[in-house]
């Protein structure tokens, strides 16, 4: 296997209880949650519309946040009104009709269940709904208006999220994940939570103005995929690093770095950094500073893996004596970064590759979807010969549909997820093919389809990063640059309304930024800044 690093310093992890309830705070403040949350590539042609999003209403969106079950601390803090909480799988751009339904229940909820002491405003950052800019702002900025100015906002995101001005002024706190891949997802949205019920319950809780913490933001102009901004390697690693140690400060409440979504076409794109606290110039300062850092180190960041070309990530693959089972990251088709999930170049190549055409190297490929050759494989049953055109339903990538002959080898139902899902057999090559899109990032998705990664020589998964069972399995890896929607070679994706000055997309034209940062804060219902 690999040679993992921990990522970060565990100190950066919250923890710890809630602070006794002080005279002035509010002893059980009513509190609701909704949110939208999803990553959208604009480069995809895929687009997001109901059937992308799983949606949780009351009790059932109160159990999906594993720190509010009853009897939990943060439960018992507060009256809680869970309204709607919609999630995709990153995907294409939203329908607006989708959008502006979910939008509507959200609104409709505030103001059937209203009023609220606080909002708790679960959000991913990356949303994109055609024909928008800045959908998290415009969401936001409406969630603001009908809870009204007195009502206390924390927002957690993603840290591949976006914050635009519009989405600072509608939130009291926000904040993001500290680590990629996202094994602190859980621990920030409790934190969020945590943050917030310590300003209703401290000692100016009930005074309106008085809780509402100083806000420090600044954009760097800098955009990045994530696969070169992982929390395991450097500088990210040590970037990451300091933002427990700015939150750490006195008059600070907490800070986060956005490192922002690579794969949307918007000026909002880009590095952001808040910090959030009781004084002025303690946010400003740390702000500045993580800013600086993000910035100084923007020629640094190089990719989590070896980024190569697929025929030469193979060839390394396949070497002689390469270690087993060696994973091969299929980047640009990935369907947890935005990508359709049924570009078919890479099984293509993979399928004329002598060495596993002749059989004599494994390879397994996670995955394509596409529900007429789900059902072909079905019609023909285990064991069954398939003549079969796969993929390129959604997105037609370089190769349109790619033809596969093989034998069905294995049948599965039922996954939630998923649908239906087959595999193919043609030579050594394993083609998994999937009803529905489906991420592939655990073994039991593999050994459900009686595939034992294990066993493989070869494991090309449509991925970026490894998450954190496959980064296990692999004994070698190269992340292969291939075609997709969320391609990593940012440069020929043809980005044109991002921001002046961008890094790398201005070049070495780019001017030195100011990163000066905005501090603001609400008071008596409007935006100050300081």
């Amino acid at each position: 296997m690999l040679n993992p690093t921990e990522p970060v310093d565990a100190s950066q992890i919250w923890r710890g209880p809630l602070s006794p309830l002080a005279p002035g705070g509010i002893s059980l403040p009513r509190i609701g949650i909704a949110g939208i949350a999803i990553e959208s590539s604009t480069f995809s042609p895929h687009v997001s519309g109901d059937e992308a999003f799983t949606e949780r209403r009351g009790e059932e969106l109160m159990a999906y946040y594993g720190f509010l079950n009853p009897g939990d601390e943060l439960r018992e803090a507060a009256d809680w009104v869970p309204l709607v909480q919609a999630r995709s799988l990153p995907g294409g751009a939203v329908d607006p009709a989708t959008y502006a339904r979910l939008k509507a229940e959200i609104l409709d909820g505030i103001r059937v269940q209203g009023p609220f002491d606080a909002f708790w405003f679960d959000i991913h950052g990356a949303m994109s709904v055609v024909g928008m800019e800045d959908a998290e702002g415009d969401l936001g900025a409406a969630v603001r208006q009908e809870l009204g100015a007195d009502t206390f906002v924390s927002t957690s995101m993603d840290l591949h999220g976006n914050v635009s001005r519009e989405l600072l002024d509608v939130s009291d706190l926000i904040t993001c994940y500290r680590m990629a891949p996202h094994e602190d997802a859980w621990n920030t949205k409790q934190r969020a939570v945590h943050n917030m019920l310590e300003r209703l319950r401290g000692e100016h809780g009930s005074n309106i103005d008085a809780r509402r913490p100083y806000k420090a933001w600044l954009q760097v102009p800098v955009l990045l995929p994530g696969e070169k901004t992982s929390t395991r390697i450097e500088p990210a690693r040590t970037l990451y690093a300091a933002v427990p140690e700015v939150e750490a400060m006195d008059g600070v409440i907490d800070a986060a770095i956005w490192v922002g979504y690579a794969w949307a076409d918007e000026p909002r794109c880009q590095a952001a950094v808040v910090v959030t606290g009781d004084d002025s110039r303690a946010v400003k300062e740390g702000a500045e500073r993580l800013a600086r850092a993000y910035w100084d180190a923007r020629d640094e960041f190089v990719f989590v893996a070896d980024a190569l070309p697929l025929a030469e990530s193979l060839d390394a693959a396949l070497a002689e004596g390469a270690p087993r089972p060696y994973v091969v990251s299929d980047s640009g088709d990935n369907p947890t970064a935005g990508g359709a999930g049924d570009v078919s170049w890479t099984l293509g190549e993979l399928l004329t590759r002598p060495e596993f055409a002749d059989g004599s190297s494994t390879v397994v490929h996670a995955s394509i979807f596409d529900a007429e050759a789900v059902a072909q494989c079905v019609s023909a049953g285990v064991g069954g010969t398939v003549s079969l055109h796969v993929g390129a339903q959604v997105d037609a990538g370089p190769s349109g549909p790619v033809a596969l002959e093989g034998t069905v080898f294995s049948i599965t139902e039922g996954d939630k997820d998923a649908g239906t899902q087959s595999v193919v057999k043609a030579g050594g090559v394993y083609a998994i093919i999937t009803e529905r899109r489906k991420p592939f990032h655990h073994i039991h998705d593999f050994t459900m389809l009686s595939i034992d990664p294990h066993a493989m020589d070869v494991v090309c998964v449509k991925i970026g990063y490894l998450e954190p069972e496959l980064y296990e399995l692999a004994a070698g890896w190269k992340l292969g640059l291939t075609p997709g929607g969320v391609d990593q070679d940012l440069l020929r994706l043809g980005h044109k309304n991002l921001a002046p000055g961008v890094f790398p997309f201005a070049g070495v034209s780019a001017a030195e930024p100011e990163l000066a940062a905005v501090v603001s804060r609400v008071q008596a219902g409007k935006v100050e800044e300081h």
